[in-house]
């Protein structure tokens, strides 16, 4: 390996052999080498599913942050791989702003670099820490490592929270996917960032022939337990399908053409035609997606009875809803009787989206909430619920984004017996946010070892077993209809009973060994490993 010159700040140069000069390398092309090494991690994301690639990626960004001389060095490096990572895991974010191009259009590039900045700090403020954590050494790997997947935990909560995109989600189709249900989607963040971080916390002298021969078996051998014991939990008898059919619809409505009054009559219609479709057996109950019907609750009383007569049983739809001023995205039951019946109201809100911070403020810079049709953006709803409708299993709703949060479905007074999620996911566009969300919903039934079963409005409407299989699907972009067999449930999982802190505890805990190491090092410096 050829010699890397390097000086100080006393400006003496020094000679390091052992550094691999492409991983080690500083200004431009390191930093170009840093958002490649992201854009490769986020391909382990839905729907390319390279989880190799990811781990591999990662590993790099891990060694150059770890191994990096300052820990400004280290932030740097991971501020730069992580906005290559967000900004092509969440390239999607441009589509929402392009349904009304000539009023939003300008607002789609501002979007995906802050969005991609915003999602990079949660790399950089952890990265610099850690480094700061776990002075010299090789520990500074793990340590780096530990606080990546911390900062997935923290994404989830900051800021109203956007857990979307963690390091964990690229096992989510895989076996490995089913350590969920004993430790989470962070504990699988856990699993990626140690995988990942292995060989640079193996290669004492900093040699990649080190870290690939002492570190790469010690990643298999992590990422095999997990592999095989998610096997053993798909091996395992399923539980009998729970007796319902559910009927789940997908009208595929344009989002363009969603609210033209002369389009709203044409999507109504194939609402009713797709759901009065014959079936081999009857339904028990017919979904429609999130804000699948085109007009307001309060105007729904005359079409009610058509509504049902043509499902032939009671309708959940997603509708929209006002009340003293104040309008809901909700979920409806429309009885058998031409009667409205339970209402469920979202109440985790899109920012932005759905609701606007300071939206009297913005509201003077034409900025406004992009899902609400009515107003500047809807209220949040009380919280989670579990909802008890006649001829059905208790059933936990979720509408479109509150999939994404699993600390959700914990909140509830009871445990359902399946999770339904209604979603407009045509603001996501067609190539990745839509596939990234249905890859949330498997991890949701895995986790709680419940059946979720997914109406959307443009797909991917899907029925989801209690261990995340995807039983049955329509393609997205297309208009159908699924019969779905209601799925039985298993008993609560670990994950069910304590949620992710095992596995936030976990890794704080080796956090703190990691700075015990660091202290115990400056008071004697022979007990520290090189």
């Amino acid at each position: 390996m050829t010699p890397r010159l390097s000086r100080s700040r006393t400006g003496a140069v020094a000679v390091d052999a052992n550094r691999p000069a492409w991983l080690a390398r500083p200004g431009r092309r390191g930093w170009a080498l840093d958002i490649v090494a992201g854009c490769a991690a986020a391909l382990g994301q839905a729907p390319w599913g390279l989880w190799p690639v990811a781990i591999v990626a990662l590993a790099v960004v891990v060694w150059r942050t770890g191994r990096a001389p300052t820990a400004r060095r280290a932030s740097r490096s991971a501020l730069f791989a992580g906005t290559g990572y967000f900004a092509l895991a969440m390239f999607w974010i441009v589509d929402p702003f392009l349904v009304e191009p000539e009023i939003y259009g300008w607002m789609a590039p501002f979007a995906l670099v802050l969005m991609a900045l915003g999602g990079a700090l949660f790399w950089a403020v952890p990265s610099w820490a850690a480094w700061r954590l776990a002075g010299a050494g090789r520990d500074r790997a793990l340590a780096v490592a530990a606080a990546l997947a911390l900062s997935d935990w923290v994404r989830g909560w900051l800021f109203t929270g956007l857990p979307w995109a963690l390091t964990g989600h690229i096992w989510i189709a895989t076996p490995a996917g089913q350590a969920a249900a004993w430790v989470g989607a962070v504990g699988l963040s856990a699993l990626t960032m140690a995988a990942a971080a292995l060989p640079a916390w193996a290669a004492r002298d900093g040699r990649i022939s080190t870290a690939i021969a002492r570190g790469l078996p010690l990643s298999a051998a992590l990422i095999g337990a997990a592999w095989f014991a998610g096997l053993a939990r798909l091996d395992a008898p399923p539980p009998p399908d729970a007796g319902p059919v559910i009927r789940l619809v997908q009208p595929n409505a344009d989002q363009t053409r969603k609210w033209d009054p002369e389009w709203a009559p044409v999507f109504y219609d194939r609402l009713l035609t797709l759901s009065a479709a014959p079936a081999t057996r009857p339904a028990d109950a017919v979904v429609w997606p999130e804000t699948a019907a085109p007009f307001l609750l309060g105007e729904a009383g005359p079409l009610l009875p058509e509504i049902v007569g043509a499902a032939r049983a009671p309708v959940l739809a997603g509708i929209q809803r006002g009340e003293g001023g104040r309008w809901f995205n909700s979920l409806v039951e429309f009885t058998p009787d031409a009667r409205v019946g339970q209402v469920y109201d979202k109440f985790h809100l899109v920012p932005f989206g759905e609701y606007v911070p300071w939206g009297e403020t913005l509201s003077r810079f034409g900025i406004g909430a992009f899902a609400a049709q009515q107003g500047f953006g809807y209220v949040p709803g009380p919280g989670a619920r579990v909802m008890t409708l006649a001829g059905l299993p208790p059933v936990m709703p979720l509408i479109c984004y509150e999939a994404v949060f699993s600390r959700h479905l914990r909140q509830a007074d009871a445990r359902p017996a399946w999770l339904l999620q209604v979603t407009n996911d045509a603001w996501f566009g067609s190539w990745s946010g839509p596939y990234q969300h249905l890859a949330q919903a498997r991890l949701r039934a895995i986790e709680s070892g419940l059946p979720l079963l997914r109406a959307a409005n443009t797909g991917v409407s899907a029925a989801i077993d209690a261990r995340g299989a995807v039983r049955q699907q329509l393609a997205l972009n297309e208009a159908g209809f699924l019969d779905v067999a209601l799925p039985g449930a298993l008993p609560p999982t670990l994950w069910w009973r304590f949620g992710d802190w095992p596995a936030v505890a976990a890794i704080v805990a080796a956090l703190g060994l990691i700075g015990l190491r660091r202290r115990r090092a400056a008071v004697d410096p022979g007990s520290r490993l090189p």
